[in-house]
């Protein structure tokens, strides 16, 4: 792992398949922006923070997934520093309750046993309309990106440098990602474009790179997300069960569902896609003798 200077007090940390932005505030503090994945980037975090001898005086998260959020309480309780995070998501880790309904497929105990380290307690909410917010006493602009997750945010440091979290992922990650995961996939495409209106000196992906432009980016993941739930409804030439279709997809695909946590993964991947087509009007249900099915409201060509 390294640390990289983009540009005035904003560095990155360069992590397995992760970028975790931080903003120097001196010699001894930092601001995390997200905190990693709990078994793979803790203990590398930890090492950093002791070999460059730095405390972490406040943790501003983008949204309130695994990989973002894993390490949010750890670091919480070891520096006794404050969590800022988009309301909506904070929401999702605040009990094992809200994230069992976020993960509905999960039964509680799975739920616990697999994602019970996310929870943390929020000290700082960003509500929807909020442009700015302050913690550690450095004040940064919010973008509100919702889509990839319920209240998903883009943050600027002071520098003009813009950590876009998963707003955005990058050409490689679209290379060779299968079923890239929104939770509202319509509201997700809708951030993508009100990016090409964002003016800053340098932009940093989570999953991974760092840009002094992203228009073409933009351009890239709109076409692939797109494409790719074309490449689902192309899947589905008659009426056919939620369960047919990820059959049928994960085949086409060569997507190896190898133990009940992976269908459970790919089980919500595939449903946002799904969702989206019924929203966009090119997919809509029907009853078979007590299925629900999925069918396409115009014909294949």
């Amino acid at each position: 792992m390294k640390s990289i200077h983009v540009l005035g007090n904003t560095y990155v940390l360069d992590l397995p398949i992760l970028h975790i932005p931080y903003y120097k505030l001196n010699e001894e503090r930092i601001i995390l922006l997200d905190t990693g994945l709990k078994n793979e980037h803790r203990e590398l975090l930890d090492t950093f923070l002791e070999e460059e001898h730095l405390q972490v005086a406040g943790i501003l998260c983008t949204h309130a997934h695994i990989d973002h959020v894993g390490n949010a309480a750890y670091f919480k309780e070891r520096y006794q520093c404050p969590v800022a995070m988009p309301r909506k998501d904070a929401e999702v880790v605040d009990s094992l309750l809200n994230l069992k309904i976020f993960f509905s497929g999960f039964s509680m105990e799975r739920t616990k046993e697999h994602f019970g380290h996310m929870l943390v307690k929020t000290d700082l909410f960003i509500e929807e309309g909020d442009e700015t917010v302050t913690i550690a006493g450095v004040t940064f602009q919010v973008h509100h990106t919702p889509g990839h997750s319920p209240s998903h945010i883009s943050i600027t440091t002071p520098d003009q440098v813009t950590y876009l979290g998963d707003a955005l992922i990058s050409e490689e990650v679209m290379d060779s990602a299968k079923l890239p995961y929104a939770h509202v996939l319509t509201k997700d495409l809708a951030s993508k474009i009100k990016l090409y209106q964002l003016r800053s000196a340098y932009y940093i992906l989570a999953h991974k790179g760092i840009y002094p432009d992203i228009k073409d980016l933009i351009t890239d993941n709109l076409y692939f997300y797109k494409n790719r739930a074309e490449e689902i409804l192309s899947c589905i030439q008659e009426p056919l069960t939620f369960e047919e279709i990820l059959a049928r997809v994960t085949e086409t695909m060569h997507i190896h569902l190898t133990s009940p946590n992976k269908y459970l993964a790919v089980h919500r991947m595939l449903r946002c896609y799904m969702d989206y087509l019924e929203d966009t009007g090119k997919l809509s249900l029907l009853m078979d003798n007590a299925a629900l099915k999925y069918t396409r409201t115009s014909p294949s060509v």
